[in-house]
């Protein structure tokens, strides 16, 4: 709400810019935390999102129930709308279902304020204007960018069936079973294309997964010990934190403890290093990080040891360039992660990179904001009424890709929004 001194209440419009998860996430804040109408603007169903939207019955959420929550303030609301227990690792469809769920109940305890837009966003203006592919726009008091991040890291590889986007629908299902396929990449994703392609039980070929250090992502336990925090009060460089790290997970016995109750203080730590040793980490380091991170579920980490003992799953490290006969393979599917900005922006992004009401963040991990999330503009200065949440905030911030992280964004955005309201109207 815009209040005036004296002068009537008036009523804002927020528009949220993508409806996967970080959308929805921000859309139900909004319509909870604040009185302004808010329209999301989604071509496809709300919650879907590349995480959910073509998520298969076995792709299973790479997180515990228990962190999943939609809600800051009750961190059980996940558990209790899927009837499980906090230990468990639910399907990625299921949960896409849960945050339609939660957006649809959102609207209806607050009628008439949220205007859902099936149109995809062309271009934002400075004044908060979201044009859209149908040739409509939508005039906003704000607007909150919620794409999701990079796409992913485009690959030098020729093949007559290259498939360059693996959660198209259907794109994978022409492959044959007795030919082998190549994945290129070794993380989350190369994980989910070999269950999918070994699913029915008839692949006799191998999948055959290739990135530079051949890693695939570790695995979580069946029963999670309590977060431990090492000790960082004398950790001044990356050298010493990571030797810190280390000690402490060789102390616990596990290294899990000590990665998960990293988590809160990463980017605190991420913003301390410069940017030589934030560039060092991303050389050397976040490749290790992320497999010990973002782990796999224990019945995924058993499904991906059983298909690699029984020789229809092989890693391999060097890379595709290092891999000869391409030709022998039915497909080559990219499966790689984000790949850097402005290479991996979309349209949107990319036009908002073009026009310079964007620059690039740190390391081309993401667009440049400042510490409220406002978008910053090739010029250096922030937006007044361009905001972002989620995956794009990644550089500027570390992490920021899971669910904590974007709904504790999504709450304090609702309070940015209305403090910087508040600035306007006493001016």
């Amino acid at each position: 709400m815009l209040i005036g001194d004296g002068g009537p209440v008036v009523a804002r419009v927020v528009a949220v810019v993508g409806g996967g998860c970080s959308g929805v996430l921000m859309a139900r804040e909004l319509l909870r935390c604040s009185d302004d109408d808010v329209v999301l603007v989604e071509p496809g169903e709300p919650g879907g999102g590349v995480a959910y939207g073509s998520a298969q019955p076995w792709h299973l959420l790479n997180s515990r129930a228990g962190a999943m929550s939609a809600d800051p303030d009750d961190p059980g609301h996940f558990v209790r709308w899927a009837a499980t227990t906090p230990a468990a690792f639910r399907p990625r469809a299921e949960y896409g279902r849960y945050l339609r769920t939660v957006l649809d109940e959102a609207a209806a305890a607050h009628p008439g304020r949220l205007h859902l837009r099936r149109a995809r966003a062309a271009a934002i203006t400075p004044d908060a204007t979201v044009a859209l592919d149908d040739g409509s726009a939508i005039a906003a008091d704000h607007v909150v960018l919620a794409t999701g991040g990079p796409a992913a890291a485009r690959q030098g590889v020729v093949h007559p069936h290259y498939i360059a986007d693996p959660w198209r629908p259907g794109v994978l299902d022409s492959l044959p079973a007795d030919r082998p396929v190549l994945l290129v990449g070794t993380g989350l994703t190369a994980v989910d294309v070999a269950l999918t392609l070994t699913a029915d039980g008839r692949r006799t070929a191998p999948v055959v997964a290739v990135s530079r250090r051949g890693l695939l992502p570790l695995t979580h336990t069946a029963d999670a010990a309590p977060p431990a925090v090492p000790s960082l009060d004398d950790c001044a460089t990356l050298r010493d934190v990571v030797r810190a790290v280390r000690a402490a997970a060789g102390e616990a016995g596990d290294w899990r403890p000590i990665v998960d109750g990293l988590r809160p203080y990463l980017d605190e730590l991420w913003t301390a290093l410069t940017p030589a040793e934030q560039d060092a980490f991303l050389r050397h380091l976040a490749r290790p990080w992320e497999c010990h991170r973002h782990r796999m579920a224990p019945e995924i980490g058993a499904r991906v040891a059983g298909l690699r003992a029984a020789g229809l799953l092989e890693i391999r490290a060097g890379g595709v360039a290092a891999w000869p006969g391409l030709a022998d393979f039915a497909a080559v599917v990219n499966c790689a992660g984000p790949g850097r900005l402005p290479a991996a922006a979309g349209p949107l992004v990319g036009g908002l990179l073009a026009a310079g009401l964007a620059r690039l963040g740190p390391h081309g991990l993401g667009l440049d904001i400042d510490v409220d999330g406002r978008l910053i503009g090739a010029g250096g200065r922030p937006h007044d009424r361009l905001w972002v949440i989620g995956p794009l905030r990644r550089g500027a911030q570390w992490e920021t890709t899971a669910v904590p992280e974007i709904r504790a964004q999504a709450r304090r955005l609702v309070t940015d929004l209305h403090s910087g309201a508040q600035v306007a109207a006493a001016a």
